[in-house]
């Protein structure tokens, strides 16, 4: 191998390739399952002679980064809220959050306008004879972040399936300062998606009412989207294509049983395009070297001017809580920050651009709180702390289980009627008073 000699003069042990980190550095830990393990182990071992070194990365998954836990040596960051960035903000005060359009990350390294990382370290794929190494389920923005470093640290692993492109889905050796090699045993984390629930697979089934043959599906993460994709497999629809920021277990589903084959598509016929995935051991198994993917990065995937060229685009994705003005919250409970906006913003534009497209926002009518009581997920107003994550002037179509309503080009009075028509029973009698207060409510149909 032509490449061998300069992959050898460039690898070292993690302990070495950490040194280039200095104090008052940033650092980029990369996306989803690109977070480095052990280059994170040693440079969490450096605490003692560093200080304010400010570490970034997204969707951040097990295991838990060494460096997050350091308060007087790091600063950790996150993109997109993964289980465990929420708990080191909401318990410990030991991770940020950073809010972007998703779709706008690479242009943010390369136009100088996010901080400017001096050191980029990303887990990757073993090397190929040309020299290339795949990055794997996490396209994102990676390329751009490498492009714009200081210095490329790359951990190699290799269990990471190897993720066809698309494009900018493999740096080559010649961009790379340090390469050090992870453990054979170093696992990718297996997190297979949610079971659905009864609420999810009603979800699921109002939904079907609008996909039919040729649509492109984009589906986000959890029980709902994987109630989607096995109602899909389980119909006889055919010819669907698939168009995401997150390839998950749904997609498989969908793939293997013939139903999405993306032969209708616009362009990248026969292939779903993705920027990242996260799923079960099962899925990364099929992704490896699959001709049926194509991994682009998210300039590309989320961009609504690209989604919007795909006609019938169905976008599906999750919410947490809708007031009765029709804004949307997908991203924070009160004062915690649960999740982020990631690329919501993206598709829920780009799917009303489409010719034919939707877009969809899911939530099950009712969550239970810390202390058993049930809650409305479709509120009144929003509490001072919630985060709009679309405004209303964005929102087409919203889901419960109770059905699914049109909102877009509605007025006012008409969106708060519809969304408590899909409240839960219980609450409706109460919104109808809070929209009476509101000014939300016709007055031919007040209640006393």
């Amino acid at each position: 191998m032509m490449y061998k000699q300069e992959y050898n003069r460039k690898l070292v042990s993690a302990e070495e390739a950490v040194r280039v980190v200095k104090s008052g550095d940033i650092v980029d830990y990369g996306f989803f399952n690109g977070k480095p393990v052990q280059c994170d182990l040693a440079l969490a071992a450096r605490k003692d002679e560093l200080k304010d070194v400010k570490v970034y990365s997204a969707v951040t998954l097990p295991p838990v980064p060494e460096v997050a836990k350091l308060r007087d040596s790091f600063t950790y960051h996150d993109w997109q809220f993964s289980k465990i960035a929420r708990i080191l903000q909401s318990n410990y005060e030991l991770c940020y959050y950073s809010p972007i359009l998703y779709h706008q990350a690479p242009s943010l390294y390369r136009d100088n306008v996010a901080p400017h990382r001096n050191a980029a370290i990303s887990v990757v794929c073993p090397m190929d004879e040309h020299g290339y190494f795949n990055l794997g389920p996490q396209n994102s923005e990676t390329m751009a972040n490498m492009e714009v470093a200081d210095y490329v640290i790359v951990e190699v692993n290799k269990n990471m399936p190897v993720c066809l492109g698309g494009a900018e889905e493999a740096v080559h050796i010649s961009m790379v300062d340090y390469i050090v090699e992870a453990p054979d045993d170093q696992l990718l984390p297996d997190i297979p998606g949610a079971e659905p629930t009864e609420i999810d697979k009603k979800i699921a089934g109002h939904l079907m009412d609008f996909i039919y043959d040729g649509c492109c599906i984009q589906l986000g993460i959890g029980g709902m989207p994987n109630a989607v994709g096995k109602a899909i497999a389980n119909s006889d629809l055919k010819n669907l294509g698939g168009h995401t920021e997150m390839f998950v277990d749904a997609y498989v589903d969908m793939i293997e049983s013939g139903r999405m084959n993306g032969s209708a598509k616009n362009f990248d016929r026969h292939r779903c395009a993705y920027t990242f995935a996260i799923g079960s051991q099962n899925m990364y198994d099929f992704m490896d070297n699959n001709p049926a993917l194509a991994s682009y990065p998210v300039d590309y995937t989320n961009d609504p001017r690209v989604i919007c060229q795909l006609d019938n685009f169905i976008s599906i994705v999750n919410a947490v809580q809708i007031d009765l003005y029709s804004q949307v919250n997908a991203e924070s409970m009160d004062t915690t920050q649960i999740s982020g906006n990631g690329g919501m913003w993206d598709f829920v534009l780009g799917a009303q651009w489409s010719r034919g497209g939707k877009s969809f926002i899911c939530l099950s009518s009712t969550f239970t709180d810390s202390e058993g009581n049930m809650r409305s997920r479709i509120l009144p107003t929003f509490s001072p702390a919630s985060i709009t994550t679309v405004p209303r002037q964005m929102v087409d179509y919203i889901v419960t289980e109770y059905g699914a309503v049109l909102l877009r080009a509605k007025p006012v009075w008409q969106r708060a009627e519809l969304l408590i028509s899909i409240a839960h029973p219980k609450f409706q009698d109460e919104l109808i008073k809070e929209a009476a207060k509101l000014k939300l409510w016709r007055k031919t149909n007040k209640i006393e």
